[in-house]
């Protein structure tokens, strides 16, 4: 089968890139032909495509008025892009098509390439947020609250919610793209849609993909990544918890952007409100960099807390998976609504158990008192109590919760059996006849 995969980031950028190149590796492992659509950038990976990609475009920073105008036609209709996945779809000649993250650097002009209404090329596409009836893509509106106010269908929240980076302009921005592709009939062009964490397939349907394109395929984890989770596997986690030693004591660990959403202020309070009851010997450990990093440092300062709170800044590969193998509980604190965290995933995998928010999909990965401890998200009381309550854990109850997060993975996020069911999707869309593209999208 020849399979054409889209995505935005040609580079290791985000967990949608990490789903991206893993699902390629999957695929030709399985003797497929693979082919890339993406976009030009300085630290895009070799591809023998590249020809094929769109300019680099970027929707951040100062520019000038003439700009702007030319990026906000350019951020809902890339005639550069339909284009150029034109020449490509001569040339690779594709069975499928599967897009990923495309929006505004990408758009989805390119499912109006003449090429897949003339072969009947289907198409398919992994929903990495909730772009789809979101025009801010997080589900966030702009006090920074969850917020289901899109799911009637009328765009208009994001603008009156001022939604976009606290823009009006940004949230009108988007509210033109979303209007665009809803009338434009974009998304109707789209056979299949893959939503990785049940939550998100409940939300498409609820926001009016509710005639059975929606199917859940949780995400999934390479055979190198697991390679690597049992490389940094930690069975003697309870030994020395007293040694002076700071890299053999217990530690709680955050890795992931230091933002807001992500919660991390909640979880460095809910330490500092808690650290005398855990005991001396307990550390919080924040590997990652972002907006809230002075914010960090100066909570941690204020409570002179330096010896218990430790940020380690951006660690990636071996590095990062070593403080995941070793910490005791990695802590998933989103206040947004998360899809599938590969975060979560990595630590599940090297048979370190989560204390996570009720947020989205995150109660997927946490079986509350098994492969972790659930917790009301944004809730730091509740939050204080559960690291209280993990750190009690005894030694034989730990193993046992280490062996339950060993089972999720072996039996939920297999790579093997994830593109295997995608093969099969794959197929039920190319041996039947693909209809015109109408609207099918539900209007509330």
């Amino acid at each position: 089968m020849r399979i054409l995969l889209v995505n935005k980031f040609f580079y290791r950028k985000g967990g949608a890139e990490t789903y991206f190149f893993a699902l390629a590796e999957g695929l030709k492992a399985l003797g497929h032909e693979v082919s890339f659509f993406s976009m030009h950038h300085p630290d895009n990976l070799p591809c023998e495509q590249s020809e094929y990609f769109v300019s680099q475009r970027e929707y951040v920073g100062k520019t000038s008025a003439l700009e702007k105008v030319k990026a906000a036609s350019s951020l809902v209709y890339s005639f550069e892009a339909k284009r150029k996945f034109e020449m490509l779809l001569e040339d690779f000649k594709p069975d499928v098509i599967h897009m990923n993250n495309v929006h505004r650097q990408i758009t989805l002009s390119i499912l109006d390439a003449p090429y897949l209404k003339a072969h009947r090329v289907p198409v398919v596409y992994t929903a990495h947020d909730y772009i789809l009836i979101c025009p801010s893509y997080t589900m966030v509106n702009g006090l920074g609250t969850v917020c289901d106010a899109c799911l009637d269908g009328h765009f208009k929240h994001v603008i009156e919610k001022t939604c976009v980076k606290d823009s009006k302009s940004k949230s009108a921005l988007a509210f033109l793209e979303a209007s665009f592709y809803r009338y434009h009939h974009s998304y109707s062009k789209i056979n299949k849609i893959i939503a990785p964490s049940g939550f998100m397939k409940r939300k498409l349907e609820q926001g009016g993909y509710d005639d059975g394109r929606v199917v859940m395929l949780q995400n999934f984890l390479t055979e190198s990544q697991m390679d690597m989770a049992r490389l940094v596997t930690n069975n003697h986690k309870f030994e020395d918890v007293t040694f002076e030693d700071v890299n053999r004591k217990p530690y709680f660990l955050f890795f992931g952007r230091l933002s807001r959403e992500k919660g991390i202020l909640t979880l460095v309070r809910a330490f500092l409100s808690v650290k005398d009851r855990l005991g001396d010997a307990w550390q919080l450990r924040i590997v990652g960099e972002g907006p809230e990093r002075i914010s960090i440092e100066q909570l941690v300062a204020e409570h002179h807390a330096e010896n218990r709170v430790h940020l380690l800044g951006y660690k990636t590969g071996e590095d990062l998976q070593r403080q995941v193998g070793n910490a005791r509980f990695s802590v998933l604190c989103s206040e947004w609504r998360e899809n599938m965290p590969y975060s979560g995933l990595e630590s599940l995998a090297a048979q370190t158990p989560i204390i996570g928010a009720r947020i989205g999909g995150i109660p997927e990965l946490v079986v509350d008192g098994e492969t972790g401890f659930q917790y009301e998200a944004g809730n730091q009381q509740e939050l204080a109590e559960m690291l209280v309550r993990a750190a009690a854990v005894d030694r034989q109850r730990y193993e046992t919760m280490q062996g339950a997060c060993s089972n999720y993975v072996d039996g939920r996020c297999k790579q093997d059996d994830y593109v295997q069911r995608l093969v099969e999707l794959y197929e039920s869309l190319i041996d039947v006849p693909q209809m015109d593209p109408v609207s099918t999208i539900s209007s509330k």
